[in-house]
């Protein structure tokens, strides 16, 4: 199962638990640690099959298992990645592709602006599993019989499996997604397609945890298990997205331009309580330091300057105060919505500087200030 600017060259650390086996699309592939355990299950499971087909084999049996293991998750890999290539053709940044115990996930940086996009990003996936799925079948015909034959008939089952599955219209997954492009196209309302496809992630939810006890009915253990752990996934990938849909209801309509704070340019060597004084005077709401030439180079942090001791506000220079404007820190004065919500949960912070068309400085948005508007919005 699976869960946009150009890339970066640099390579950012490995999470602890993930391993980093190369690179698809400048971006890294990582493993989860929880792959090894998939990993070892499916060669369990595939041993008996594997006696069928060729007796006498003993422990190599299990290697042949952890061979399909990988074969199966190079093929998620290639799910994964057309996910990847789609979203880079729109501009978007990928961070990584991860493989882990459901199978894999594509981190996007951003959120597809138009239906369009969203409906290709996430459609390419199951698509590419249902063509490998398809091919695997097609030479099931033609390989000849024994283990090379048992590998391909397995990757077909899998991958159509994966394919089919995938499209089912509730989020996490990808056909939650389509559904969610589709309702945002006829609606014009990115939340309510959202909204519409949690809601079928929750029903898909609901449905599994049923199957699985079911299942359990049968004296089985590995299946209901599995079961409800993909049932739990799809509940609280769900309600995740009902939680962002909610939040992108609320950040509709708010506007960094009506919101912005007159802001004062000071040195970076300014005493902090002298730094306060003129923007008092001025009537300034923010702070910026700036080098000698007028560049700024950072941003008073509001609740950093009010923890300081007024006895000691004297003494200190305001660039103990602030944050380096990061690119994450500059937005465009016209950002709004989806847009705006998108940009702070990106580079959380307390302050933007907010630049004009011309690339000058506008003024500065208080994270405090959108909240406000959020909270009076509820």
């Amino acid at each position: 199962m699976s869960g946009h600017a150009p890339q970066s060259p640099e390579r950012t650390p490995v999470p602890r638990g993930m391993f980093r086996i190369g690179r698809i699309a400048g971006s890294d592939v990582l493993v989860s640690g929880s792959w090894f355990l998939i990993a070892a299950l499916i060669a369990l499971v595939m041993a008996p099959r594997v006696d069928q087909v060729e007796p006498g084999l003993g422990g190599f049996k299990y290697v042949v298992g952890l061979a399909f293991a990988v074969a199966l998750y190079l093929a998620v890999l290639v799910h994964e990645a057309a996910h990847a290539l789609v979203a880079r053709r729109y501009g978007f940044k990928v961070n990584s592709i991860t493989l882990h115990f459901l199978g894999g996930a594509t981190s996007i940086e951003g959120e597809a602006q138009r239906p369009r996009q969203e409906f290709w990003i996430a459609v390419v996936g199951p698509l590419s599993s249902l063509a490998v799925g398809a091919v695997a079948l097609g030479l099931w015909f033609v390989v000849p019989g024994g283990l090379l034959q048992l590998v391909v008939e397995g990757l077909a089952g899998a991958n159509l499996l994966i394919g089919v599955l995938n499209l089912v219209p509730g989020l996490p997954l990808d056909g939650g997604r389509v559904l969610k492009s589709a309702v945002w196209a006829v609606t014009g309302q990115v939340h309510t397609g959202t909204t519409i496809a949690a809601w079928g992630g929750r029903v898909t939810a609901v449905a599994v945890a049923a199957w699985a006890l079911l299942s359990a009915q049968d004296g089985s253990f590995a299946n209901p298990f599995v079961l409800a752990i993909v049932a739990v996934f799809l509940w609280t990938g769900a309600s995740q997205s009902l939680a962002v849909a909610r939040l992108a209801r609320q950040f509709a309509g708010i506007e960094a331009l009506r919101l912005a704070r007159r802001t004062l340019a000071v040195p970076s060597d300014l005493p902090l309580a002298e730094a306060i004084r003129r923007a008092q005077e001025a009537e300034a709401g923010s702070i910026v330091t700036v080098t000698t030439d007028g560049r700024p180079v950072g941003l008073v942090d509001e609740a950093a300057a009010r923890a300081v001791p007024d006895e000691r506000k004297p003494w200190v220079a305001v660039s103990t105060v602030t944050r380096s404007i990061e690119p994450g820190l500059q937005l465009p004065l016209s950002v709004s919505g989806a847009e705006l919500l998108d940009a702070i949960r990106r580079t959380p912070a307390s302050e933007y500087l907010l630049l004009d068309p011309e690339g000058q400085v506008y003024g500065v948005l208080a994270t405090a200030d959108v909240l406000k508007v959020v909270r009076g919005s509820r």
